[in-house]
């Protein structure tokens, strides 16, 4: 039996609670502390969890000794403050996305945990998603042929943030989706947007990312639209991909469909593309919560050092592409090389 890991779970509004249920679904995992300024919010947590622990004091948590480890779920900006807090107090920290608001700050986050041989995770779930992983193991197996562009949709309507735009906040997810299945991190990355409803927070994005490889690929950012949206496609030279997180069964298509160049030809005139239309099959997924497995790979570091997907390195490489689209959308578009 493996030791039990005790938790705190700072931050109790949206997110909280889902770490909360998640680690305590685990074996030998038990949430201790709930921590949040909001009476209310640790009211629910006292309703769903009776057993957990609450209170406002982030001190509290920092100096109890049975606590192993600290889940962080709350806004941006207390990212680092509160992640650096827990490093230094030697627990092990798990921070949602993104893990900081500057590569910087990522960088120091890293080098506190490895100074002290804790774990740093950061909470991109959707690579612990059974579809985006199953997304990966096909275009590894070369089915799909070599990738030319990926295009990522992820629009909503709201819900909108006080301290970051809407391409913090919502393409973390397809960076990180996107650095996962092409193992590359991009050499430039543009972006264009902009704020309607809150002057300097841009509510819709478009952004842009080249990887030297080859491959191109594109993110639409949206807190105004009518519909949700969560789609990402990948084109092959031979198949295509849809994924679809939003259906409920078959989230993944892959198209046998293609653009073929004739390679000889004597004239202009016989020069002409054909389209290959062939057949659409869904793989099977065998689902599994992206947070429980997440919640998992965390215990897992912990106690034996096993590698996970989303290690504050994996955060950092996102945080980079971010800022280089800050960057860019301060400059009107310009595209930024990511050194």
């Amino acid at each position: 039996m493996n030791q039990e890991i005790n938790v705190a779970v700072v931050g109790c509004g949206y997110w909280g609670p889902n770490l909360i249920r998640n680690f305590n679904a685990q074996p030998d995992c038990r949430v201790k502390w709930a921590c949040d300024h909001d009476p209310s919010k640790l009211a629910r947590v006292t309703s769903l969890h009776p057993e957990v622990c609450c209170t406002d004091s982030f001190e509290r948590v920092l100096d109890d000794p049975d606590v192993d480890a600290i889940a962080i779920a709350t806004p941006v900006s207390t990212h680092f403050p509160l992640g650096s807090r827990s490093l230094s107090a030697g627990k092990h920290t798990l921070i949602e996305k993104p893990l900081a608001r500057s590569s910087d700050e990522c960088r120091q986050l890293i080098a506190l945990a490895e100074a002290r041989d804790l774990t740093l995770m950061v909470g991109h779930t959707f690579i612990y998603n059974a579809a985006v992983r199953k997304m990966k193991e096909i275009i590894a197996s070369g089915e799909i042929g070599r990738v030319l562009y990926i295009g990522c949709q992820r629009l909503n309507l709201g819900l909108f943030q006080q301290d970051i735009n809407v391409a913090w906040d919502l393409a973390p997810h397809d960076i990180s989706i996107l650095l996962y299945l092409l193992e590359d991190a991009p050499d430039a990355v543009s972006c264009q947007g902009k704020a309607h409803v809150r002057k300097g927070i841009e509510d819709v994005t478009n952004m842009s990312l080249s990887f030297s490889g080859g491959p191109f690929a594109t993110i639409q950012s949206s807190w105004l639209d009518p519909n949700k949206v969560r789609r990402m496609t990948v084109v092959g030279e031979s198949k295509m991909i849809v994924y679809e997180d939003t259906e409920p069964l078959e989230k993944l298509k892959i198209f046998d469909k293609r653009v073929e160049v004739p390679r000889t030809y004597d004239t202009f005139a016989e020069f002409f593309y054909s389209y290959h239309y062939g057949g659409v099959y869904s793989p099977f997924i065998e689902q599994d919560e992206p947070l429980r497995v997440q919640s998992r790979r965390f215990l897992d570091r912990i106690r034996d050092g096993r590698h996970s997907d989303s290690e504050g390195r994996h955060g950092l490489d996102v945080v980079r592409v971010l800022e280089a689209a800050s960057h860019s959308l301060a400059n009107h578009t310009t595209s930024v090389p990511l050194s």
